[in-house]
């Protein structure tokens, strides 16, 4: 496997985004955290949510029999840890988080997304699957009130309905179903910094040159994006995967 990981403050003043890999030989974990404007301290919730997935991963005995099981127990475990570390602070203001986690292991991998961070499995130039956001925009989309490609400019992308923290109660997470990986497959997980300057043709054309060094081409579409945004580019970090056999 190839590995890659980059993250851009953009134009914000500090970047409250978080990414880790971690990777041995029974399996990969990518990570990507987005701490949420608007929100006391949204880069410590990231980075108590990035760096407790880490931990349990690491801590776990791999390859493991139930990764299902797992991401749905170390999202929760985020979640809690998060909600304690801002509970002294107005619930309307407490440190929130989105967040994104892909674990590899046997030729397989898992997705497991909380809010708007998604994850993506390019295959063949064409982006095969992505999760769909815990957002209103998102929503939108699947009742088919607004197109896709209207997403990034609707007044009401920001407005994300499951994050980390914040109240007690479990957040909605999704968590995929196993999908078997080929060679040459994918997969990038990002923030929204990345993903929301970027058409999907452009993600999925940028990794179907093989022989094109990831890390390379992962930093190009970070500073494409922050490009675009411009004055209101927002903090970008994504990490990725390229499945070599």
């Amino acid at each position: 496997m190839e590995l890659a990981e980059t993250s851009l403050r953009g134009a914000r003043e500090t970047n409250q985004d978080r990414v880790a890999t971690v990777a041995d030989a029974h399996g990969v974990l990518l990570v990507a955290c987005d701490g949420m404007g608007g929100h006391a301290e949204g880069e410590r919730a990231a980075e108590i949510a990035q760096q407790l997935l880490v931990e349990k991963f690491r801590e776990a005995t791999r390859p493991l029999l139930d990764p299902l099981g797992f991401l749905h127990l170390v999202l929760g475990a985020a979640h809690q840890k998060v909600v304690v570390f801002g509970a002294s602070t107005p619930l309307e203001s407490r440190p929130r988080a989105t967040c994104a986690v892909c674990l590899v292991q046997s030729g397989s991998v898992y997705f497991a997304h909380i809010g708007d961070s998604r994850i993506y499995l390019i295959r063949q130039g064409r982006v095969a699957q992505r999760t769909r956001d815990h957002s209103h925009v998102e929503l939108l989309v699947r009742e088919g009130v607004i197109r896709p490609e209207q997403m990034q400019n609707h007044p009401m992308r920001n407005f994300v309905e499951s994050c980390i923290g914040g109240e007690m109660m479990l957040p909605e997470m999704t968590i995929s179903g196993r999908i078997s990986l080929q060679a040459g497959d994918v997969l990038l997980a990002c923030t929204d910094g990345l993903w929301a300057n970027l058409e999907e043709a452009q993600l999925a054309a940028a990794f179907a040159i093989p022989d094109a060094p990831l890390a390379a081409v992962l930093s190009a579409l970070a500073a494409r994006a922050v490009e675009v945004g411009g004055a209101g580019s927002d903090n970008t970090s994504a990490v990725a995967l390229r499945y070599l056999e």
